[in-house]
């Protein structure tokens, strides 16, 4: 099954909204509020390589308060 571990940059004081929206979309496995560069931590599942592809780009990627993602594929567990 792919999966991605997305890093996430927020608007100043935004880490929870963004992370409570998150967690509602069913590809979102994990969040998690961090400190350091990144405010949030999401760790994304798909059945297809499309489908995750999708959750990021459509469902994440274009959520208010959200100012950049960095997306991790990963390639073994």
């Amino acid at each position: 099954m792919p999966k991605a571990i997305i890093l996430i940059n927020t608007d100043v004081g935004a880490e929870e909204e963004v992370a409570k929206a998150l967690s509602s979309i069913p590809e979102v496995k994990e969040v998690h509020i961090v400190y350091g560069i990144y405010d949030v931590v999401a760790i994304v599942e798909a059945s297809t390589f499309d489908s995750l592809r999708n959750a990021v780009i459509a469902k994440i990627r274009k959520f208010p308060h959200i100012k950049s993602t960095t997306t991790l594929i990963v390639v073994e567990k």
